[in-house]
């Protein structure tokens, strides 16, 4: 070959190589699902979630319309839009679908068995059936647990120190889901030890609840327990405007409801838990299996007060549970 044409070819081949470069960047874009539970698109907190795990993802490097494309859609914890949406997001067959919330799992999972899930905020994936184990997930889905169960005992400890007189607390719960059971379950075992006697209350629809909170508030010294779940949250303002009305004292699993003008909260930062996902979508989009990956449970919970609540309630908050509050609200 004469050095003229090994030039040319050379500057030929130069020419081309940008050219699969770009081609081959192009054929990279890579696409991730999101199936929010809760809220709508018009829910501040469930914007903020979404937020914090884009903002995770850009950390690791992919960013919405250049390396990678997201598609979102928010049924607003309606059952047959979670369904619709599983389906829909199913059949894009995006590289890795991000779930929000116990109730959108299940669905995707009826949806699809080859997509790789990654799910946020659930109660109890083992008792579920979405996964297999906690250390080995063996199917195509895995992500971060809620909370564990014995979270639930403290949610009966706090009533207590903010409301020592409460001798009976109302338990709300979604008795249709493993979770519902659970948590009412342990809440149930450990009532006794600190005086205080407990009785279910379903949230099936909010005349059920109107009915069940007021019957229980015409007797005295009570109080409530809201459990996790997407119908405690469908209906958190009717549960704190009842909890104000009969001047009932309430712990609730979520800092929404005490800056919607509920008592207190506590539970696991769930935003925290979104930024934390970004973590396994970039580890699948590399390449790992969810089967692989563990279920991981929560690292940091927050506990949260409202102390106009708690002066119109007529409660004075102990020192030592206002220092150690993550946040109190006044």
């Amino acid at each position: 070959m004469t050095r003229r044409k090994f030039i040319a070819l050379l500057g030929g081949a130069a020419v081309a190589w940008p050219l699969a470069a770009r081609a081959q960047q192009a054929e990279r874009m890579r696409r991730i699902g999101v199936l929010t539970g809760g809220g709508g698109a018009d829910d501040p907190d469930m914007q903020v979630r979404v937020a914090a795990f884009l903002q995770g993802l850009a950390q690791l490097g992919w960013t919405d319309g250049r390396n990678v494309r997201i598609d979102t859609r928010w049924p607003a914890a309606n059952a047959d839009n979670i369904r619709k949406h599983a389906a829909e997001l199913a059949a894009l067959a995006p590289d890795v679908i991000v779930a929000g919330g116990t109730a959108t799992v299940g669905p995707l999972l009826q949806a699809t068995r080859t997509v790789p899930i990654v799910f946020v905020g659930v109660a109890d994936p083992v008792g579920a059936g979405l996964v297999d184990s906690l250390a080995r997930p063996g199917g195509n889905a895995t992500g971060f647990m809620q909370f564990e169960y014995s979270l639930s005992a403290k949610w009966v400890e706090l009533l207590k120190q903010v409301a020592p007189g409460v001798t009976r607390a109302a338990v709300l719960r979604n008795s249709a889901v493993t979770s519902g059971i659970g948590q009412f379950a342990v809440i149930q075992s450990v009532a006794p030890s600190v005086g205080v006697e407990v009785s279910p209350v379903n949230l099936r629809d909010a005349g059920e609840i109107e009915r069940a909170v007021t019957a229980f508030a015409r007797s005295g010294n009570g109080g409530l327990i809201v459990t996790a779940s997407g119908l405690a949250s469908i209906h958190r303002e009717l549960i704190i405007t009842l909890a104000a009305r009969h001047k009932l004292p309430a712990v609730y699993p979520r800092r929404l409801f005490v800056t919607d003008g509920g008592l207190m909260s506590y539970g696991s930062d769930r935003i925290d838990q979104f930024r934390r996902a970004a973590a396994y979508v970039d580890r699948i989009l590399k390449g790992e299996k969810p089967a692989d990956l563990p279920v991981q449970a929560p690292t940091r919970y927050e506990l949260v007060l409202n102390l106009k609540t708690a002066k119109a309630l007529g409660l004075d908050v102990p020192p030592m549970l206002l220092a150690t509050a993550d946040e109190v609200i006044e």
